[in-house]
């Protein structure tokens, strides 16, 4: 049966338990980062200094809290003080308690034993507990960002789960740069009562989410993890990084969150059987999740790259050897079609290289032909960008903006502009994924054809290769799908 966790991610009002008026404690930073990031409930601080921390009262008693008026307590409190604090707050009808207090089973023996304590007073009193030693909760679609740290990311439809807080963070920062948001995010830290899997089994209910970004070091019951992971996987896509790889990463999963690393090849096939997608770093698993939230599922394998000059072309066919995808002979057809709007130079074959021949409707034109055709999957979309790239070199030389270069700038940025808009208008008539690739992602973020593809809701990929990695977990996950008759 699945956990309710809407006492963690919706809570009707939050207590912070430790507040302080020092900007360096948690007490502080907890309670700044959830009345500026705008959440509406209830806030109450409680604490030993006498006053108003952030324009809140600091109460000196839970009994001060009105009753049923808070869901969540967010606890930076020492160990010793909390058994009495959570009955106190449980008891004014606290129903979920964030722990970002630490000390506990990471601490050794006796930081076990307490753990331990923790976990038992909380099952007798009805609670949900998350932590210890945990960095936060975030919640975008109530504006809630309960967390020691930053950043406060926009509100979108991946959820994440970690039993590293600095994972949220990493996963959070690149959820900022990208404009792909989260809709929940959970520090799990020492899980001691709430695991990984738990959080994955409510975010499968959660209508916020599109798809689960977890990353774990170990696991206790492997055999749970796989069976409540593949039923979660069945109904949305999961995303796992995983930690303790390595003899000396097993080593400093131990001495972090005090997890047992499981053996690492069973674990790759675990994931593979429950179909789990399984990342190799923080960016690939990200871009992953991305593709998931803002993409549709490809249908098969069959892969068109359309690129503006062959090289890049070239490097995509090298990135795809050694996937699940299939670079997709063209047909005869569509070469056709194609020959009709491309130059006489083009590469008639796939990658589709337009030679540098594309006019005003080119590119709008074939993304549409390509993506409509029933023998293409997906289409890797590369070259977006440089005639803004063009466009910004005159717009900032001496001679902007006179001998005609204000009118071919604006011509050269609603260019780009089009051909993103029109990439992501496609893929959502076809239904299927058109993912767009420029190294400006990174290299010029202020670019017209980067920035319109952002506002598409869609993720600009800073290489082509990052663009198949994303491709090719998507097409397992749809294959694993399409193997059950899901």
């Amino acid at each position: 049966m699945t956990t309710d966790l809407s006492p963690l991610f919706e809570p009707r009002g939050v207590v912070v338990a430790g507040a302080s008026s020092h900007p360096g404690k948690f007490g502080f930073v907890s309670l700044h980062n959830i009345l500026a990031c705008g959440y509406e409930g209830d806030v109450f601080a409680l604490g030993r200094e006498a006053g108003e921390v952030l324009g809140v009262q600091v109460l000196d008693s839970a009994d001060q809290i009105p009753e049923g008026r808070a869901d969540l307590v967010f606890v930076c409190t020492p160990p010793s003080a909390n058994e009495a604090l959570i009955r106190e707050v449980a008891a004014r009808g606290v129903r979920a308690v964030f722990m970002a207090a630490g000390g506990y089973s990471e601490a050794g023996a006796d930081g076990r034993a307490a753990e331990d304590d923790l976990v038992a007073l909380c099952d007798e009193l009805g609670l949900i507990l998350a932590g210890p030693n945990g960095q936060g909760v975030v919640s975008p679609p109530v504006d809630l960002c309960a967390q020691i740290v930053a950043p406060y990311p926009p509100r979108g439809a991946i959820a994440i789960a970690s039993q590293s807080g600095n994972f949220v963070s990493s996963f959070q920062n690149y959820a900022t740069q990208t404009g792909i948001g989260v809709s929940r995010a959970v520090s799990a830290g020492n899980a001691a009562q709430l695991g990984i899997v738990d959080y994955l089994d409510w975010f499968a209910q959660d209508p916020q989410t599109a798809v689960s970004l977890i990353y774990v070091e170990g696991i206790e019951d492997g055999r749970q993890f796989y069976e409540r992971a593949a039923a979660v996987a069945r109904v949305k896509p999961i995303v796992v990084l995983k930690g303790g790889a390595s003899t000396g990463g097993q080593r400093a999963a131990a001495s972090h969150t005090g997890a047992l690393a499981t053996d690492d090849a069973v674990f790759d096939g675990m994931c593979r059987q429950a179909g789990l997608v399984r990342a190799r770093n923080v960016e690939d698993a990200f871009e992953a999740a991305a593709s998931f939230a803002t993409q549709p599922l490809p249908a098969g394998n069959r892969v068109a790259v359309l690129t503006s000059v062959g090289g890049w072309g070239v490097l995509t066919a090298d990135a795809m050897a050694g996937t699940t995808l299939d670079l997709v002979e063209l047909p005869s057809e569509l070469r056709a079609e194609l020959d009709a709007k491309l130059p006489p130079r083009w590469s008639r074959n796939n990658p589709i290289d337009m030679a540098g021949g594309e006019t005003r409707d080119t590119i709008p034109e074939v993304l549409e032909l390509i993506a409509a055709h029933p023998d293409i999957d997906s289409v890797i979309f590369l070259g977006l960008g440089i005639q803004s790239n063009t466009a910004a070199l005159m717009r900032s030389g001496p001679f902007y903006p006179d001998h005609g270069i204000e009118r071919i700038v604006d011509f050269h940025e609603r260019q780009d502009a089009r051909y993103a808009t029109t990439a992501a208008e496609v893929s959502e008539r076809h239904g299927k994924p058109i993912l767009v690739a420029t190294e400006l992602a990174v290299a010029a973020p202020d670019n017209a054809g980067v920035v319109a593809t952002r506002r598409s809701g869609r993720l600009c990929y800073a290489a082509a290769d990052r663009a198949v990695r994303a491709l090719d977990a998507m097409s397992r996950y749809a294959t694993f799908r399409q193997r059950r008759g899901l």
